[in-house]
């Protein structure tokens, strides 16, 4: 496997700047950046105030500038410093507070003092800032002044798609978020790596399925594009990822499906097992991602979710500390990558084979099988012939893989050369 990682790292600190959310510049700008290694990305949008099952598309935000002075004429939480800085979607306030007043608008966290957290009020209008919780037991009595200029306005959510065709009509579906401000693990890696993986299955010749790819606003975003494409979804996905919190090194993550034995529940698995044993494995109870859309009572798609550390069970979530640097690594990236390329993979060779004859087919004479018994081949020859013995027009590559005892990958090659040498078939 070749290593991408510090590629997609290289692209992940491009776009980790801008001011993601569910609308506005920051997420045009970064579909923007993403068009630029995928130029057949098309970038489309939902009207603000458009209905899509119990939901409304929410206005469009706008943030000019946003800050605080302090009595000392110091200015802090300044949003150009740090995005994270000002509450998202906060509405327009221009004021002077006195350290009291001003105090329930403003977020810290304790327990994690030189972190900014992440806080949003998105269907609430209410405006505030946040800070480390250093900076705010070192404020001083006396009068502060705030200026929010924001505007919220009816304008557009905005998304990317991506559709590649394939052999079939049958669709793998890959969905990533693009809505929250510079935070690497929980938001730019998903991105990143669905970015590069794009690039990949546009490259790859001899598609077995068609690809559909999205980069949308987590929840209001998901919910809007199944609410458009419901039918379609439904007839042509059959099998999909959802992409987040795939940077880190520390381990790697599953989080199933609601049905919890779909096909890519069966390869995700199969996959991370024979990348990491110790991967951790979640119950749909632990949901928390746009999975909860995808695989919601009537809408039913076959997503599950491959991660590193998962959302909200690693302590930098949710915070500025979410860096590129101590927690998302060229490393991280490129093992999330290949997890994820490995599953597809998997999908795209996931054929259902027979043997061709009856009884055990003679394998020497076809320079498939040593003529010379050496206990060294045994390991190699006993994984070809396992493979053969289950080639009964019933398992799947994954079944025998499982079965066997074998990552899928070893068979790809052996199930090839024994195609082209006519000892078994495709169903």
């Amino acid at each position: 496997m070749s290593f991408i990682g510090q590629e997609i790292h290289n692209f992940a600190t491009e776009i980790f700047p801008f001011n993601r959310s569910l609308t506005g510049e920051g997420v045009r700008d970064t579909l923007l950046k993403i068009q630029t290694q995928i130029t057949d990305l098309k970038i489309d949008h939902y009207p603000s105030g458009k209905e899509v099952f119990d939901w409304v598309v929410p206005k469009e935000w706008k943030v000019s500038e946003a800050f605080i002075i302090s009595p000392e004429g110091k200015k802090i939480c300044n949003f150009s410093d740090n995005n994270l800085h000002l509450v998202g979607y906060s509405v327009p306030y221009r004021g002077k507070l006195s350290l009291n007043d001003l105090q329930p608008y403003l977020y810290s966290i304790p327990d994690q003092p030189d972190a900014i957290p992440y806080i949003t009020s998105y269907y609430e209008p209410r405006w505030g800032f946040c800070l480390t919780h250093n900076q705010r037991v070192e404020l001083s009595d006396g009068v502060y002044e705030i200026v929010v200029d924001t505007s919220l306005f009816d304008g557009v959510m905005n998304f990317g798609e991506l559709l590649i065709p394939g052999k079939s009509e049958k669709e793998i579906f890959l969905s990533t978020y693009i809505c929250h401000p510079s935070m690497a693990n929980n938001e730019i890696s998903g991105p990143s790596v669905t970015t590069f993986l794009s690039k990949w299955i546009k490259s790859k010749k001899n598609r077995e399925y068609s690809y559909r790819i999205i980069f949308i606003p987590e929840t209001i975003g998901s919910i809007s594009y199944i609410a458009h494409n419901l039918k379609t979804l439904k007839e042509k996905v059959f099998a999909g990822f959802n992409i987040t919190c795939i940077g880190d090194d520390r381990c790697y993550s599953f989080l199933p499906s609601r049905d919890g034995n779909t096909i890519s529940d069966v390869v995700a698995k199969h996959i991370l097992k024979h990348t990491d044993k110790e991967f951790l494995q979640y119950s749909w109870l632990d949901r928390g991602s746009d999975e909860r859309q995808y695989c919601s009572p009537g809408v039913d798609l076959p997503i599950s979710s491959i991660m590193r550390s998962k959302y909200g069970e690693y302590p930098e979530y949710h915070t500025s500390l979410d860096n590129l640097i101590s927690v998302v690594t060229p490393e991280g990236l490129n093992g999330g990558y290949w997890a994820i390329r490995n599953s597809i993979e998997a999908l795209e060779n996931n054929s259902i084979y027979k043997v061709k004859m009856f009884c055990e087919p003679q394998l020497g004479k076809r320079g498939l099988y040593p003529t010379l018994s050496n206990k060294r081949d045994y390991k190699t020859t006993r994984t070809l012939t396992n493979f053969i013995s289950y080639c009964n027009s019933k398992n799947t590559l994954i079944d025998i893989a499982e079965i066997i005892g074998v990552p899928v990958w070893e068979l790809y090659d052996i199930s090839k050369n024994l195609e082209v040498n006519g000892i078994i078939e495709k169903c």
